[in-house]
């Protein structure tokens, strides 16, 4: 039998097994018990039957007159008595082994020749000899063991019935009990297990038993030591970058002015690279503390707003920078609700465009589109990208193998958000109902009753946590 996977299951059932146990053995010893005082009983029943019996059957025998050895109808060899139910039968016999009296429906020839006065047994009979008048009578009193030993079953039975009710109700009070010991356990898990996975903060123990309470606080401790952890490499992070924006931007000031005030083309050049390569360690810098922020940051807030005018302010300021014609907006006529963090939408919306207007085709415009349902969707031509590149295409620092400028952190971000709430980022390549292309789908946090249904039913070719900006 496979032990339940519970550990109130498994306490049920071993105590429950450890109580019939222990019923058993004990109905057991008992009946043990029971049968040796039942025999000693029984012995002296048949004993003080004996010695009842026999003053009667001898009056009534010697009251008949002498006895004729040549006559077969000797008055003393008596008739049966009427039949009857009867536990005990006896058998009187003289020296010459001649009955004298005997119970109704008994056969002689079963009792065993006299050896004496005292109890013994047969294979079937329990036996008790008695004589009198020196020798000349002798009684017999028997009764069989099978008596004995059905009235020892019954009292083994009588002792194991209560079992068939007992046991269930055994189970189930210690089911309940533990149902109701183990409450703050179950409690504690459930507090556990509803957190979020970035949620390291301490749980509060509760009403926890005083054995389970040091599991708590050492688990209490490590989520501290983790966060604390998480923290200290998140805040680094973010230090980091934003240490490095301002002389990365003294830097990048310095290389322009030395573009603009050398006359040699050479100098000129590597002015031109060193401005180039500082820029790409700015935006590195700048997708490292949109990171920092994306995982330690609070995404969600207390109420829900309208995010059609945030998308709308941060594709103008994208286009301003791309084009006007090089990013197409569609909007939903009615307002999208969501909790979403302004700041957390607008480090999505940027790494999406972002991403699409960099690795997209130049001359084709990059699509965003927010359904009324609270789906994203960021959609650019360009040459199709194998499944195998797709799939990896999630992991940091991971590129598509375009030759475009990028820090490959970019869809690393919107992934990393997404999960924190609730979401998946999808990314599909071509683009449905095209043969070339590339589109980031994702659903956001949207105030409706069926925002979990609405995620299920996106479609999942290839999903991704990661980027390739």
């Amino acid at each position: 039998m496979r032990a339940p996977a519970s550990l109130r299951g498994r306490l049920a059932l071993w105590l429950g097994l450890a109580l019939v146990a222990l019923w058993l053995a004990t109905a057991l010893l008992t009946a043990g018990l029971m049968r040796r005082e039942l025999d000693a009983l029984f012995d002296s029943a048949l004993q003080e039957s004996a010695e009842r019996l026999l003053p009667l059957a001898v009056n009534d025998v010697l009251g008949r007159g002498p006895a004729d050895e040549n006559d077969e109808d000797d008055p003393r060899i008596l008739g049966v008595i009427a039949p009857h139910d009867e536990f005990l039968t006896y058998v009187l016999r003289d020296p010459a082994g001649r009955v004298l009296l005997q119970s109704h429906a008994v056969d002689p020839a079963g009792f065993p020749p006299w050896d004496g006065p005292g109890l013994r047994s047969t294979a079937t009979l329990r036996l008790y000899n008695i004589a009198a008048l020196r020798d000349t009578v002798r009684l017999t009193v028997a009764e069989p063991l099978a008596h004995r030993a059905r009235i020892a079953r019954e009292a083994l039975w009588m002792l194991l019935l209560p079992l068939l009710v007992v046991v269930p109700l055994a189970f189930a009070a210690i089911w309940l009990a533990l149902r109701a010991g183990l409450a703050p356990l179950q409690r504690w898990r459930e507090r556990l297990a509803a957190r979020g996975a970035r949620d390291l903060s301490p749980v509060s123990a509760g009403d926890l038993p005083s054995e389970l309470a040091p599991i708590a606080a050492t688990l209490d401790d490590v989520l501290c030591r983790l966060s604390a952890a998480f923290e200290a490499e998140r805040s680094f992070a973010a230090n980091a970058a934003h240490e490095l924006r301002t002389p990365l931007a003294g830097a990048i000031a310095q290389a322009q002015r030395l573009q603009a005030e050398t006359a040699d083309p050479a100098a000129r050049m590597r002015a031109a690279a060193m401005e180039a390569a500082l820029k790409r360690l700015l935006r590195v810098s700048e997708r490292l503390m949109q990171l920092a922020r994306a995982e330690g940051a609070r995404l969600r807030r207390d109420s829900a707003a309208d995010l059609c005018p945030v998308v709308r302010i941060l594709v103008e300021e994208q286009g301003r920078d791309a084009g006007d014609e090089r990013i197409r907006l569609r909007l939903p006529e009615a307002a999208v609700l969501s909790d979403l963090d302004p700041d957390a939408l607008a480090i999505i919306l940027r790494n999406l465009i972002d991403n699409a207007l960099r690795h997209g085709d130049p001359a084709k415009p990059v699509d965003v589109t927010l359904t009324s349902e609270g789906i994203l969707r960021v959609s650019n031509d360009g040459l199709p990208i194998p499944p195998e590149t797709l799939a990896r295409l999630a992991t940091r620092f991971t590129r598509a193998g375009s030759s475009a400028e990028g820090s490959g952190l970019g869809l690393a971000i919107v992934a990393t958000i997404a999960e924190r709430i609730g979401s998946r980022l999808h990314l599909t390549s071509p683009r449905p109902g095209a043969t070339s292309g590339l589109t980031a789908e994702m659903m956001l946090p949207c105030a409706s009753d069926c925002e979990v249904e609405k995620r299920d039913n996106l479609p999942s070719r290839h999903s991704a946590s990661s980027s390739a900006s």
